[in-house]
């Protein structure tokens, strides 16, 4: 079918909705909502036979949903109706949620039922229960009910029960009252947007990433420790790591790790280890390197402190290293809020990008063991060709890449990624790549060479599958061969061309980019921290304008 998905932005969600469309043989375009104008152009223009909304913020146009049907993912279970519905279950201490696929009438989330899913809750942000349980959720909802299309099959709910716009003084944290559960609870509820509004050190700030901290206590709403970019606040009855914080006032408030906004507020706060975004595990001749770092950005310190975490592990007497990323994210390569934070923007991008280099070529340099790139959620950009850096890369079913930097303002990009991609994909399907500006599935990626192999089954099915990979690995009696064949490759394609050189080359064309006549990647890099709403659809996504164009030419 022709289908036309119209959605605030290009999200996680939709863009797992894009990949798994197209995958069934769907012919897929986007159209970002901007206006009412805006939209019903692009239903006169794409001509679609079913109109998929995965993300809004208001209600679609009468004159589109009275013409054509139009489904709602809406992530709340059957009869649930309202804006905040994920808030409102984490909240509330919900055991079981849900999403619903329904038909966009006059009465806002009440409309006509295709299908549902539903899921355990656990206990986890809301912006980790989207990526995960909801969009999986949303994908089996949404393909049932592309495929009961044609058939018109859809019930109304029994009942419903409309739940309002969630507050910040409906989750305010009481210090004096809450206990830790409550606390993180009330965080984890308006986790990524828009934050929980609250007071630290006596200035308004939105809170977010809270974890339980074991074993610390004082005066409950005091900041009592800080430890990797963390700051620990005391509970009633223990205490809560929070990992990233954004000022309420100012002129650019960023959300950015809680020391980094606090600065010399935190002098007299002592150093405490017990939040550590890199941790290190070992069993059975494998390590397994850990670093969940939020939203999968990767600042300059967060850099060198994994490649002194990897050296380390090469160290060990092990026979594979396994990196593991975070059960959200692998890597989006390079932390864009802490360079838009810095004196100097400019600055900051080339010392990041510098770290990422040196860290990727530890990984493709290392010739003591084999490695393993284990994707449990998405990477993109500098995130993927880190993970091409390993021999094996294995994602999880669900993991979209997004193997391309030209979105962030034309970004030529590093990490060795002019050696690392054609030496998988070939030239040619190496091209096809990074032009497409598109995400990529799983399917696709084994295509393309991306990754190696992918696996079905929940973030804990799939540790334990790469776990028992890892460890037949380990103990496979043919492993000095194979490592000895990965010595004699990658001597053989340093002899053919050096390392450096790919490195230096990438990084002549980076520097144009930072320092150069060209503001695009500035532009594009402070748009997308400061959320700056998008005026049009890249014709990459409306393939409906692309058409259009493409006559007018």
């Amino acid at each position: 079918m022709r289908i036309l998905i119209l959605t605030h932005s290009f999200n996680s969600l939709t863009q797992r909705l894009f990949v798994e469309l197209s995958a069934r043989g769907h012919d897929v375009t986007i159209e970002f909502d901007i206006n009412d104008a805006v939209a019903l152009e692009a239903v006169r223009l794409a001509q679609p036979d079913l109109v998929i909304a995965p993300f809004l913020k208001r209600a679609i146009p009468p004159a589109i949903w009275r013409e054509r049907v139009c489904l709602v993912v809406h992530p709340g279970p059957e009869g649930d109706r309202g804006p905040a519905a994920l808030d409102w279950a984490i909240l509330e201490g919900a055991r079981e949620w849900g999403v619903t696929v329904l038909q966009a009438e006059e009465e806002m989330d009440a409309g006509p039922v295709w299908a549902s899913a539903t899921f355990p809750m656990r206990e986890a942000t809301k912006s980790s229960l989207y990526r995960n349980e909801v969009a999986d959720a949303a994908i089996e909802a949404v393909l049932r009910a592309v495929e009961k299309f044609p058939n018109g099959e859809r019930h109304k709910p029994a009942q419903t029960y409309w739940k309002p716009a969630m507050t910040q003084q409906r989750r305010a944290i009481d210090w004096s009252r809450d206990d830790t559960a409550t606390v993180l609870r009330k965080i984890r509820s308006a986790d990524g947007n828009p934050g929980l509004l609250d007071s630290v050190l006596g200035e308004p700030m939105y809170l977010y990433d809270a974890h339980p901290a074991a074993g610390l206590s004082g005066e409950p709403g005091r900041v009592i420790a800080r430890c990797d970019g963390a700051i620990c606040r005391a509970t009633v009855d223990g205490a809560v790591w929070i990992g990233h914080l954004r000022r309420k006032l100012g002129e650019r408030p960023l959300k950015l790790p809680a020391t980094m906004v606090l600065g010399d507020a935190l002098r007299d706060v002592p150093e405490c280890a017990g939040f550590n975004t890199i941790r290190y595990e070992e069993r059975n001749g494998v390590g397994y390197l850990h670093f969940p770092f939020y939203n999968g950005a990767m600042s300059t310190a967060q850099c060198e402190r994994l490649r002194e975490a990897y050296v380390a592990a090469t160290r060990r007497d092990t026979r594979v290293i396994a990196l593991m990323g975070g059960p959200d994210f692998w890597s989006n390569g390079i932390h864009l809020n802490v360079i838009e934070a810095a004196e100097s923007p400019a600055d900051e991008s080339w010392r990041n990008i510098v770290a990422m280099d040196d860290l990727c070529r530890e990984i493709i340099t290392t010739e003591s063991q084999f490695t393993i790139a284990a994707l449990h959620g998405n990477a993109g950009a500098g995130g993927v060709f880190l993970a091409l850096a390993a021999d094996r890369v294995v994602a999880r079913d669900s993991v979209v890449l997004n193997p391309h930097y030209k979105g962030m303002g034309n970004l030529y990009g590093s990490e060795y990624w002019t050696y690392l991609l054609p030496r998988r994909a070939g030239s040619e399907k190496a091209h096809e790549v990074t032009q497409a500006r598109l995400p990529v599935g799983v399917r696709e990626a084994r295509r393309l060479g991306l990754i190696d192999e992918h696996i079905g089954g929940s973030v804990t099915e799939f540790r334990r599958r790469v776990e028992e990979f890892a460890g037949q690995l380990a103990a496979n009696p043919g492993f000095p061969a194979l490592l000895a064949e990965k010595r004699r490759r990658r001597a053989a394609d340093e002899a053919a061309k050096p390392l450096e050189s790919y490195r230096q080359e990438e990084l002549a064309r980076l520097k144009l980019n930072f320092y150069g006549f060209d503001p695009s990647y500035h532009v594009a890099r402070y748009n997308f921290v400061n959320k700056v709403p998008k005026s049009r659809t890249p014709l990459y996504l409306a393939r409906h304008r692309g058409a259009v164009h493409k006559v007018a030419a």
